[in-house]
């Protein structure tokens, strides 16, 4: 028997029905924008797209045992205007090639009507299967509403997937993606052009937090939460009140934007505020005064994720909880996070506020506060007041907080996020949620200053010495790193005022500093680099550092060896802080000369000599005699390279440079060399040829096609017309056995230029009974470095025989190579950092993949 022609809805019927989402969506904006109610909008949304799959459906005669399930926002009911629809196509076990044929039709038909679709195909055991190995899906699944079909095969379906689901697991797993999703937008909300769904303090942090509670059967609302006690009444509204402004946020943008827009770009920041009927004010722009109201929704919004986080711990891991632990009268330990003894200790001593900081940086096992102190924190954060800041005490302990070993830039965070901060330093409150509108600083005034701290502290920590090595060497020589962050803390804190605000913050640093009674020398210091903190970057970027005369200048406003240090450090550090993509090696470089030439002439070279091309040429000369090069063999060469080419190559470049080239100064035919870089984790390629049209593009062209990652690239144009160009590359995706590539690139460049032509297994031994006896719970954290070319691994776990094989097998599984190791036994206890790359670890997915499986290994 021939199979029955699939039945269809016609054009006209398929035309009908997107006339009447059009119009139905026209309607709902209409109504919206006369009165704004999300509600109304979301729920009227998905009540109009319900309408017209339904009767897509219908209209396709599917078998009735098939059933249509919506899921994630669409199954929650919160379509926004440009949302994807995402489905589910529940099948039986088997399913006729004509119900195929069916609903390949149906699908086309959701796109033919104008609806952007996620679907998917399977039966309940393929969508268990496909839970339970894909928190992802598993999420996407709990929240889903039957359109149309059997309703005993969508409850089976529930059923099952309850069946398999874990909400401590579950809560784990989100709050693994929600760390990778923070370190996507540098941990902070307050990104000038914040993503209002993904950023945090954005919907998503909401969401979370609502598919905890419902995988847990805690409650659907936020009153759900406070009738358990894991909120207050307060902050069940609070939460409701930052969905909502959200919520408007995101419905606008859409509208604005005419597509599924969730970033607060500029280009809509006043329209958005327009929107909103948001005025101008004297000191501010519409815009502005929007933001300042979004980062204060987000940060609300991260304050209550953080405490209703602690509180889900405490539900799911309960059997886990220990008897707290004493620490002093105020405080105890529980489960490893710093608590108040007694719910009004703030109140009663409001310096208790500070000490728990310390007891933060003194404690390297408190990972952190409870939620009850946390919330303590902001109640009390106005007991900060002019009497709490002339106490001797209460600025002693202050400045204890910033001459601490540890946790220093995790204490300020902490300080600003809950408000005590600002009620400490009054200028910092005109600072907090300020936006900077230029087109360096991706962050407001107040986390900018927080990501300068945290470039000060990364030059004391060895494991980003190898992102900093100069630096970490100055920090480290460097007696006092405390007067670095006051002056940090104080940089920016002028902006907005109006007038220099270098001029302006020096100001504030000095009271500050004559308040906290600092030694005249360090108030002079301290003040000093508040003044000029923007002088060094100026001169490097802006002047001519070749130039004798701009180098003395320089030299005689910095005065001293001290101050340099001091200014070069802050500027790394402001630079570095200001966009993830402001800093490159031209910039590190200009700094770099600067600051040496600057160094010798404070040494007592001459303005000549302090800029060091003579005693550069001389090294490089020497490093040529080591070569067997005889005296005279470069000069032909050297004489058609410029001040500047020794000015931006290292002594050992420019002797590779010329031990391949002085013997062929005019060469006809390209010149390529490639070597191992220093460390032998890269390759150097050098490139000498005839300058032509687009030639640095077909390099880079070159390169990527090889799979090759530019860390570094070097254009010069010699006085003879020639590029002399140099690269330094690195393969992301790992393995890379770079001495076999040499002879390739050589051959394959040259090639190209000329023809213009487009493991044993360790031994099993006994555990120690230490560890067997006192386990240490494993860690694992996986995040991007400053320069996001590099990950930065750390493990902690029990020591034991095999560990690091195991953790290197992981890692190779993976195809993560590891280009650093730092490995610290502590007793049985392990604190590893590796600096790894690999392809695919900037997909969060496979990231979250490969910090699971290195978590199952650390376990015993």
């Amino acid at each position: 028997m021939s199979a029955r022609p699939v039945v269809a809805p016609t054009r006209a019927a398929i035309a009908a029905v997107r006339d009447t989402i059009r119009d139905g969506e026209k309607a709902l904006a209409d109504n919206y924008l006369e009165r704004p109610l999300t509600g109304s909008y979301l729920k009227g949304r998905t009540s109009l797209v319900d309408g017209a799959i339904k009767s897509l459906w219908r209209s396709f005669a599917l078998p009735a045992d098939i059933a249509l399930i919506a899921t994630g926002g669409y199954g929650r009911g919160e379509l926004h205007p440009y949302s994807d629809i995402d489905l589910l196509i529940l099948l039986p076990d088997v399913v006729s090639a004509e119900s195929e044929s069916r609903l390949t039709g149906f699908v086309g038909a959701l796109w033919d009507i104008g609806l952007h679709i996620g679907h998917s195909v399977r039966t309940i055991e393929e969508c268990v299967e496909a839970a339970r190995n894909d928190v992802t899906i598993q999420t996407n699944l709990l929240e889903k509403r039957l359109l149309a079909g059997p309703r005993a095969r969508f409850e089976q379906l529930d059923k099952q997937l309850f069946a398999e689901l874990d909400a401590a697991t579950f809560f784990a797993a989100k709050q693994r993606e929600q760390e990778q999703r923070y370190a996507r937008y540098q941990d902070s909300p307050y990104a000038l052009e914040p993503n209002c769904k993904e950023s945090p303090g954005g919907l998503r942090d909401l969401q979370v937090l609502g598919w905890v509670a419902r995988a847990a059967g805690l409650g659907k609302s936020w009153r759900d939460l406070a009738r358990r006690r894991l909120i207050t009444a307060d902050e069940a509204n609070d939460l409701r009140s930052a969905e909502r402004f959200l919520q408007h946020v995101r419905i606008r943008l859409h509208l604005l934007a005419g597509r599924a827009e969730d970033r607060l770009l500029f280009d809509h920041q006043e329209n958005l505020a327009k929107a909103f009927d948001i005025k101008p004010t004297p000191g501010k722009r519409a815009a502005e005064v929007l933001m300042q109201r979004y980062y204060l929704s987000a940060k609300k919004v991260t304050q209550l994720n953080t405490l209703l986080s602690l509180n889900y711990r405490d539900e799911f891991f309960e059997q886990d909880r220990a008897a707290p632990i004493f620490i002093n009268e105020h405080f105890q330990s529980v489960r490893d996070l710093l608590d108040i003894r007694e719910d009004d200790l703030f109140e009663q001593t409001p310096g208790a506020m500070f000490d728990a900081f310390a007891l933060l940086q003194q404690r390297s096992e408190l990972t952190g506060m409870t939620a009850r102190t946390l919330r303590a924190l902001w109640i009390n954060r106005r007991r900060i007041n002019a009497r709490f800041r002339a106490d001797p005490e209460n600025r002693a302990r202050f400045i204890s907080l910033l001459k601490a070993r540890r946790g220093i830039v995790h204490t300020f965070r902490r300080m600003n996020q809950y408000g005590l901060l600002s009620n400490y330093l009054p200028p910092w409150r005109k600072i907090s949620c300020q936006m900077q509108h230029d087109l360096f600083h991706v962050y407001t005034v107040d986390q900018h200053t927080m990501m300068v701290l945290r470039n000060l502290r990364r030059f004391t920590m060895g494991e980003h010495a190898h992102e900093y090595p100069l630096m970490t060497r100055l920090m480290l020589s460097y007696q006092d790193h405390w007067l670095l962050y006051v002056a940090s803390l104080f940089h920016d804190i002028a902006k907005g005022r109006g007038g220099d605000h270098s001029k302006l913050g020096m100001v504030d640093a000095r009271h500050f500093c004559e308040q906290h009674r600092l030694e005249a020398h360090e108030t002079t210091l301290v003040e000093w680099l508040v003044e000029n903190h923007l002088v060094m970057s100026h001169v490097a970027q802006k002047e001519d550092i070749t130039d004798p005369d701009v180098v003395e200048r320089f030299a005689e406003r910095v005065g001293t060896e001290e101050r340099l240090i001091a200014l070069y450090l802050l500027t790394h550090a402001d630079i570095r802080g200001t966009s993830p993509k402001v800093w490159n090696g031209w910039k590190a470089r200009l700094l770099e000369d600067l600051f040496h030439a600057t160094q010798r002439l404070l040494r007592g070279a001459s303005a000549v000599e302090a800029l060091g091309l003579d005693e550069r040429q001389q090294d490089a000369a020497r490093i040529l005699r080591y070569f067997g090069l005889r005296p005279g063999t470069e000069d032909t060469l050297w004489a058609k390279l410029d001040s500047v080419y020794f000015m931006r190559h290292s002594a050992d470049e420019i002797a590779w440079h010329t031990r391949h080239l002085y013997h062929r100064p005019d060469s006809p035919a390209p010149v390529v060399k490639a070597r191992l870089s220093e460390g032998g984790e890269s390759l150097q390629v050098m490139i000498f040829t005839h300058d032509q049209r687009d030639l640095f593009k077909r390099l880079c062209g070159f390169f990527g096609k090889l799979g090759y990652t530019i860390l570094d690239a070097k254009v010069h144009t010699t006085r003879h017309n020639f590029a002399l160009d140099s690269f330094v590359l690195q393969n992301p995706g790992g393995d890379a056995h770079y001495r076999e590539h040499i002879a390739l690139i050589e051959h394959e460049l040259t090639t190209r230029l000329t023809t213009d032509a487009p493991v044993d297994r360790p031994t099993d031994t006994r555990l120690s009974r230490k560890v067997r006896h006192f386990p240490v719970a494993p860690a694992v954290k996986l995040r991007p470095d400053d320069s996001a070319k590099h990950y930065i691994l750390t493990l902690t776990a029990a020591d034991r025989p095999g560990l690091l094989f195991d953790i290197a097998e992981t890692l190779a599984f993976h195809e993560v190579s590891v280009l650093a190791a730092k490995i610290s036994t502590l007793g049985e206890r392990v604190e590893d950092t590796f600096l790894v790359t690999g392809r695919g670890l900037s997909n969060d997915a496979h990231a979250l993949k490969v910090e699971r499986d290195l978590a199952d290994k650390l376990r015993i």
